[in-house]
């Protein structure tokens, strides 16, 4: 894959139903309200929606705040990169902070987010007093699971066949610490339940954050984080019924998992760098610059 480079840097800067009369409990019931559960769970998730995009707008907000970005597209650009968008995969995972990368998203994609968004969770990340409530609330289906294939992860792949179901992943599954490797000394490696939830979203696109690290701002283990630092990744989306069909006819059935596992990583290494904002992949810069 070859990259090319566009975009700019930015400074830092209930429904309720009436009872028809004569169908309530005698007289004194005739026109009464009547809450339906289907009325009383689409009010329930307004107000979820809602406050979950008051969330990621005040995230937005805070990240524009203390950070400045440096944002750009890379691979081949549709007119509209934010449309249509259904999966999300952030590759180079090394803070639970990455959230501040909704500070260069548009509104319009943090409300579809709120809306319907599905963000699996480790149960660990998911219990934690003040972390894990905040990620319970970016969301509308924030879905705590283990680190095996089983009933939780089974609940991830039943919300993302939604029509309107957008998913964010992160497909290593665990944070890289400042020396390179993982927790345990293991290098940092793509697991396979992104392949599981690529064959599960009927279509769209998935939008790929190429993460060129945040140790800078806030490394594992650290408690307080360093602002007024960039934020700095590359992006690119991919039409997911194109890059599913065309890795099925490469591998198969059997050798899809894999083949997804051999292409993203091939991908990050590409185009992310070392947890420093002021290493960058070598992008070949592109004819035309577009705003990301």
């Amino acid at each position: 894959m070859e990259c090319t480079e566009i975009g700019e840097r930015m400074p830092p800067g209930g429904g309720l139903e009436r009872t028809p009369p004569g169908r309530g409990r005698g007289a004194a019931g005739r026109g009464r309200v009547s809450r339906l559960p289907c009325n009383r769970a689409l009010g329930s998730h307004v107000v979820r929606s809602t406050i979950s995009y008051g969330m990621l707008r005040t995230v937005k907000f805070v990240s524009r705040l203390f950070c400045g970005y440096d944002i750009r597209w890379v691979g081949d650009v549709p007119a509209d990169p934010w449309a249509d968008i259904h999966l999300i995969a952030i590759l180079n995972h090394t803070s639970l902070y990455e959230p501040v990368f909704a500070g260069a998203a548009p509104d319009r994609v943090l409300k579809h987010i709120a809306r319907h968004g599905v963000v699996p969770v480790a149960e660990k990340t998911a219990n934690r007093l003040l972390v894990g409530r905040f990620f319970k609330l970016v969301a509308e289906d924030v879905v705590p699971i283990t680190r095996e294939r089983d009933h939780t992860w089974d609940a991830v792949l039943s919300r993302a066949d939604r029509k309107d179901a957008v998913v964010i992943i992160l497909p290593e599954g665990r944070m890289k610490r400042k020396g390179g490797l993982d927790r345990r000394g293991n290098p940092m490696t793509i697991r396979g339940g992104i392949a599981d939830v690529i064959r599960a979203i009927p279509g769209g696109r998935m939008l790929i954050v190429y993460s060129l690290g945040l140790h800078h701002i806030q490394a594992p283990g650290e408690l307080i984080p360093r602002p007024f630092r960039t934020v700095s990744a590359r992006l690119e989306t991919i039409d997911i019924e194109v890059y599913r069909s065309e890795l099925l006819r490469r591998r198969g059935e059997e050798g899809f998992k894999g083949a997804v596992i051999e292409d993203l990583t091939r991908r990050r290494d590409l185009c992310c760098c070392p947890s420093r904002p002021d290493s960058r992949p070598q992008l070949r810069p592109a004819a035309d610059s577009r705003r990301s």
